[in-house]
């Protein structure tokens, strides 16, 4: 198990060591043609999935407690615990491999849609003994059987949504997930948020005195892309490579598309650093640069996509007039830009983290939390288009 994890860690340096060199960061030019990139892409993300499931298959033969190790070696007595000696050997290797995978798993994100991660009920203490109080909440309680079997997710958002237990987390995200379904089914919920969504960035790029008219384009071409059923199997298909793990408005927008942008942007590469710092250049010029970078990136991205006219390539359509935006607010000297740019942050992540909320969303049944959701989303678009509105 020791050689795997070593392996495993060779492999995704391998992994990113060639994304930095395709990306022309070592000597600028391609190693690779283009078609021999994505299969080696593939074939190595490939390996490491199959080695990722391996370890965890190793983990449950060697290191589980329900595992046979675990039982008297004395054959007098299968259901006698080990020694106290082995067992604390076992449980501190168990507890190191998993530390150390969750570590390689959290510092490359484009490894993490390689391993599939599907929770399970044993990694996590009993629901039932930390919150008792919840045993009236059908929906929730049926969700709490559903960690028994299995709960997909693509990244633990526990503290950022402020739940108690990652078995919490997990079984709100699997009644979100139900009632974000039912909510959609709806075309005029469906065109509210679409319109929302179109209000609150042109109102955006307005504050930070940018055209938003090609944004908008770029907009309209995304919505009325997505909203074709023939695409629906190319999302799919595309956004699991990602680590998706089911298409809903929690699962694509809130997770993968703005908390992943806010990490992103709450640890900017160093280089990006130096140049919002260095003194000796003007406001102008440190904006022009911090945008050409943004485009180079989402044009490098591109480059490597498997569908070039799917759901990735109308996001990074929408990116490049919306993230230069982020970026500068966020980082650059602008404190009026990063007053709104905070405060847009802030009703986002206070509007998932309300629905995560057993204090704010009722987790009776399927109807009353869709109900919350859209009373709680109704609430967050106002607050940011009121805030924006002061300030223009």
């Amino acid at each position: 198990m020791e050689a795997l994890e070593t392996s495993i860690n060779y492999w995704e340096d391998a992994l990113a060591a060639f994304s930095l060199g395709a990306r022309g960061g070592v000597s600028g030019t391609l190693a690779l043609t283009s078609p021999e990139e994505a299969e080696f892409c593939r074939e190595i993300q490939d390996l490491l999935q199959d080695a990722y499931l391996l370890q965890e298959r190793c983990e449950l033969l060697f290191l589980d407690q329900r595992s046979v190790l675990f039982r008297s070696e004395s054959g007098g007595g299968a259901g006698e615990d080990v020694t106290p000696a082995r067992r604390s050997r076992l449980l501190s290797t168990q507890t190191a491999s998993s530390h150390t995978r969750r570590e390689h798993h959290s510092s490359a994100e484009s490894f993490a849609s390689a391993e599939d991660q599907v929770a399970d009920l044993r990694d996590f203490d009993d629901l039932t003994e930390t919150l008792p109080e919840l045993e009236n909440l059908e929906l929730y309680q049926a969700a709490v059987k559903q960690l028994e079997v299995g709960i997909p997710y693509r990244t633990l958002r526990t503290e950022v949504v402020q739940c108690s237990t990652d078995s919490e987390f997990l079984c709100k995200l699997h009644c979100l997930r139900q009632a974000f379904t039912q909510v959609f089914k709806d075309a005029a919920i469906w065109a509210w948020f679409v319109d929302a969504g179109r209000q609150v960035l042109t109102d955006l790029l307005l504050f930070a005195d940018k055209e938003p008219k090609e944004f908008l384009v770029a907009y309209e071409e995304m919505v009325s892309w997505a909203t074709d059923a023939a695409n629906w199997i190319t999302i799919e298909n595309e956004l699991t490579t990602k680590g998706v793990k089911a298409l809903t408005f929690y699962d694509v927008v809130l997770d993968y598309i703005l908390l992943d942008a806010f990490e992103d942007l709450a640890s900017p590469p160093s280089s990006v650093l130096a140049v919002v710092r260095n003194r000796w250049l003007s406001d102008g010029f440190k904006e022009s640069a911090l945008t050409t970078a943004v485009w180079s990136v989402i044009k490098a991205k591109r480059r490597y996509l498997q569908f070039p006219d799917g759901f990735m390539a109308h996001f990074y359509s929408i990116s490049e007039h919306l993230l230069p935006v982020l970026v500068w607010g966020f980082l650059g000297p602008n404190e009026r830009l990063r007053d709104v740019c905070e405060s847009f942050q802030s009703e986002i992540v206070g509007f998932i983290s309300d629905l995560f909320n057993f204090q704010k969303c009722r987790y009776t049944n399927v109807d009353d939390l869709s109900a919350d959701i859209m009373q709680h989303a109704r609430l967050r678009s106002a607050n940011i288009t009121d805030k924006l509105a002061e300030r223009i």
